[in-house]
């Protein structure tokens, strides 16, 4: 006698094609006069194992579907550069002549000096809020010159590259270049800003 919610599998042919109405018939009849041996067992799905990493594993290929040829699999992500340091940003060669021969006059200037470290970033980051507000293109930064090796001294000077990066002005800043000799040589820096559209 077939037991309730059992089911007798459908015959391997009857996979490969549709079973006619009298093969239908036949194969319910017969499926009524089975008695299963055991119980019908309930099997527990198989956990799937993570991959090791999941950045490094790749999807499966494509299974081919009758003849047509798949499309093909996306580009693997790739990591995002890090970003360039603001002292090696391009400018057209123009800037960059200009700056190097001192014939920029800043738009703006912001000295650093005498300041502790907590106060000197404090200064930057409002003197670039005020500048930015004044649509100035070139910054002088007056910070002192950079820290000799095994001395105390650049202190500001040795972080400032930094708070510019990170900022909340870092992407505003176009270029980071030494200052001319006239306007503070080594001891100094131009901030060059974008222009505001």
């Amino acid at each position: 006698m077939k037991r309730p919610g059992w089911a007798l599998p459908r015959p391997a042919f009857a996979r490969s094609r549709k079973l006619t109405e009298e093969e239908e018939a036949l194969w319910a009849r017969l499926a009524q006069t089975i008695t299963p041996l055991e119980p019908q067992r309930r099997i527990a799905p198989v956990a799937q194992p993570k991959p090791a990493d999941s950045a490094e594993a790749l999807p499966p290929p494509p299974k081919r579907i009758k003849g047509r040829v798949p499309p093909p699999l996306p580009p693997p992500p790739t990591a995002t550069p890090a970003p360039r340091p603001l002292d090696r940003h391009g400018l057209d060669a123009g800037w960059d002549k200009r700056l190097a021969k001192g014939m920029v006059a800043p738009d703006f200037s912001l000295d650093l000096h005498g300041f502790t470290l907590d106060e000197a970033h404090a200064r930057l980051d409002h003197g670039l809020t005020l500048a930015r507000q004044q649509q100035a293109r070139l910054v002088l930064l007056i910070t002192g010159r950079p820290r000799p090796a095994g001395s105390s001294r650049g202190a500001i000077r040795a972080h400032v590259a930094d708070w510019l990066a990170q900022g909340a002005h870092g992407h505003a800043i176009a270029a980071l270049r030494v200052a001319h000799v006239r306007h503070g040589g080594a001891g100094a820096l131009y901030i060059v800003l974008k222009r505001q559209r």
